[in-house]
């Protein structure tokens, strides 16, 4: 966010003594008027603005000349810097160390407050940063674990197992692999996010193949079943598929994980006023509505959760929809669990559905 502090110094030198000069000017025509104490507020008041805006030399620059103007073109005697009443002098005198004091109590009191946010966003980066190794100890080292332990056990006992143990250990190295290739994705994903290198590239994709695609990845009839019905009369859409499929995994991912028994999951795809709609659903124990607002925010995991997880995941989704130029939302269903809609600007084209006729 852009901050009058970034002008260069002389810019800010430039804008003191013209604001300075410009107050002075209207307030030497409205004199007969307001009385020449009564500018003294002006001044006064133009020089605290300048302290909330610039640095310090230009403000003390700022608080000098206006004494100086005050003094030469509004005490009795004008336009001379000699003052005749004792009253005035003190007043004067008050007005030059009003102004200088108030520039430079300003200024510490911005300075205080600058640092008071930097302690702050340190602490927060910390407490991410610890929130992010804590959970990457658990999500890396397990399934690092388990393959490390699977493959020296098929090493040392080759010969004494069977095949069907050895296919249950290869097995469980796949499902390790799996999962420890899902997080470092993850990372590689949020630090595209965060460094700004994430550049859709859009090409012509069928969203029916694409979730058959992430559906074929997550559908195991012990532990969940994904329904959807594809529609044949959508179009071919201009979307980057990669994106997109990322994102669909990550929701389809966290609505198994966080489904207590057997996961059940909602997909629909449409495409309406050039804009391709998206929901994943689940039948789960949805969230507490006052936690809605945050669960897209990094390393961000609902209370009390299970473990598992980086807290990655949806913040992605949401870092992914927008570099789509989309939109992603949740609410509760009625009947229970919840749902993320996906709202995504896309171009179509129905060539498809012509050589399908």
């Amino acid at each position: 966010m852009f901050s009058p502090l970034q002008l260069s110094i002389r810019f800010q030198y430039l804008v003191s003594i013209l604001l300075i000069f410009l107050v002075s000017g209207v307030s030497y025509y409205l004199t007969d008027y307001t009385g020449y104490r009564v500018v003294a507020l002006v001044l006064l008041m133009t020089v605290s603005v300048l302290a909330m805006l610039f640095r310090i030399l230009p403000v003390l620059l700022a608080a000098l000349l206006s004494a100086l103007i005050w003094n030469y073109f509004f005490i009795p005697p004008r336009f001379t810097f000699h003052i005749d009443h004792t009253e005035d002098a003190l007043m004067f005198l008050l007005y030059f160390l009003i102004a200088l004091i108030n520039a430079v109590l300003t200024i510490k009191i911005r300075q205080a407050e600058s640092r008071a946010r930097d302690k702050e966003e340190k602490e927060t980066t910390i407490r991410l940063y610890n929130t992010l190794l804590n959970s990457l100890s658990h999500e890396l080292r397990t399934p690092i674990a388990t393959i490390l332990g699977s493959v020296d056990t098929l090493k040392e006992n080759r010969d004494k197992l069977s095949e069907k143990n050895q296919a249950e250990l290869l097995t469980e190295i796949d499902t390790a692999g799996i999962r420890l290739n899902r997080q470092v994705e993850n990372l590689l994903n949020m630090s595209r996010l965060e460094t700004g290198l994430l550049k859709p590239k859009p090409e012509w994709c069928d969203l029916n193949e694409l979730v058959h695609r992430v559906i074929r990845k997550y559908e195991n009839p012990e532990t969940c079943t994904l329904r959807f019905e594809p529609d044949e009369m959508l179009p071919l859409l201009k979307i980057d598929g990669g994106l997109l499929e990322t994102v669909l995994d990550n929701l389809v991912q966290n609505a198994i994980q966080y489904h207590p028994g057997h996961a059940l999951v909602d997909l629909s795809v449409r495409y309406e006023s050039n804009t391709c709609l998206i929901t994943v659903s689940d039948h789960g124990a949805g969230f507490p509505e006052e936690e809605i607002p945050r669960v897209f925010d990094k390393f961000y995991r609902l209370p009390d959760s299970k473990t598992g997880g980086s807290g990655l995941g949806l913040s992605i989704v949401k870092g992914f929809v927008e570099a789509l130029s989309g939109k992603v939302s949740l609410e509760n269903n009625k009947e229970g669990g919840a749902k993320f809609s996906l709202s995504i600007p896309a171009e179509a084209s129905y060539l498809k559905n012509l050589k399908n006729e």
